[in-house]
């Protein structure tokens, strides 16, 4: 295990010491110890093992054996010696040196000051880039980039579409896994384009979310099918589900800031970059087997991206430290 592991970390067209977002083509040297790995070294069946405490389906299926190295070399493979590769797992975001974290109370406050006129409204629907790890039963896992857009109709109808994207590498070939088999298609090829009649409810989340910060926290509460208070981990996927639902207007946002603001254990780090390339502020909490970062806007609260990565490194699954198991980009 470990021999192939060292050969797919020297195929790597993204060295841990390389420039930030560096993918591209292999060299020539990557090119013959992959070939080598690949000559040298079939591929055997692979290992699922989850994360302590992992609940949600979608997390789950994520957590796998060689998580980055592997999604990598399929990737490679699957792009042929004459297309240019497919974008690998993201790298981990990394907290600006010397940027001032800024405390979330005081991050609350901003976001009830930008929300004195109520606008933007609350508005049912979603607009996400994700990244997430995924796995079949006989092939290595992939990272697999899309976006997804959802909008409601007055009537409750609604449409969803998804593409295969990646907006860190325009133009560039997209692994997906649509179908059930790991494939390239095109920058901003369409997986799902579905209009849906209408439908109502008044369960969370498919109700609107209140504004004060308890009855928030009951509702988010509910959204999870639990009567139980939420644990900081599970009220971080809670917050996801809400905003996979949801665009949240300006008082909404200042009403997740300051239940946010009282959540044990998320501290503020500092400045970040996200994917799409907008500066947040970081706060993180560091879970069971899993580190969370959950990026804000500094100036009116909105919760901007949700990432979450291994927190220890599994040297048998050939899992590092760091690496990836998901990512969201919230967009209005």
């Amino acid at each position: 295990m470990a021999d192939e592991l060292e050969l797919l970390r020297g195929a790597n067209p993204v060295p841990s010491d390389g420039p930030h977002f560096g993918d591209g083509p292999l060299d020539h040297g990557a090119e013959r110890r992959l070939e080598r790995l690949l000559r040298e070294r079939p591929p055997g069946r692979l290992r699922e093992r989850l994360l302590p405490g992992a609940r949600r389906p979608r997390l789950a299926w994520g957590l796998v054996a060689t998580a980055v190295v592997a999604a990598l070399a399929l990737t490679l493979v699957l792009s042929g010696p004459n297309t240019t590769p497919a974008v690998a797992a993201p790298r981990p975001l990394v907290v600006q040196t010397g940027s001032t974290p800024l405390p979330l109370d005081r991050l609350a406050e901003r976001a009830e000051q930008a929300a004195a006129d109520g606008s933007p409204r609350l508005r049912k629907g979603t607009h996400v880039q994700s990244w997430s790890m995924g796995m079949s039963d006989d092939k290595p896992p992939i990272t697999v980039p899309e976006e997804r857009i959802v909008r409601w109709q007055a009537d409750g109808s609604h449409s969803e579409l998804v593409v295969a994207t990646d907006p860190r590498h325009p133009g560039r070939p997209v692994l997906s896994g649509a179908g059930g088999e790991p494939h390239l298609v095109e920058d901003g090829h369409v997986l799902s384009d579905q209009t849906y009649p209408p439908s109502w409810s008044d369960a969370p989340p498919q109700s609107p979310p209140p504004r004060d910060p308890a009855r928030l926290r009951a509702y988010l509460t509910e959204a999870q099918y639990s009567d139980t208070p939420l644990t900081t981990p599970r009220l971080l996927d809670a917050v996801e589900v809400l905003l996979d639902t949801w665009t949240l207007g300006a008082r909404e946002t200042a009403g997740l800031a300051r239940l946010l603001a009282g959540t044990e254990g998320l501290r503020p780090v500092g400045q970040v970059t996200d994917r799409l390339g907008r500066r947040g502020q970081a706060y993180v909490y560091d879970g069971p087997g899993a580190h969370h970062m959950l990026i804000m806007d500094p100036v009116t609260g909105a919760v901007l991206g949700l990432e979450t990565t291994f927190s220890t490194a599994e040297p048998e699954y050939g899992v590092k430290k760091g690496d990836v198991m998901s990512y969201s980009a919230w967009m209005r």
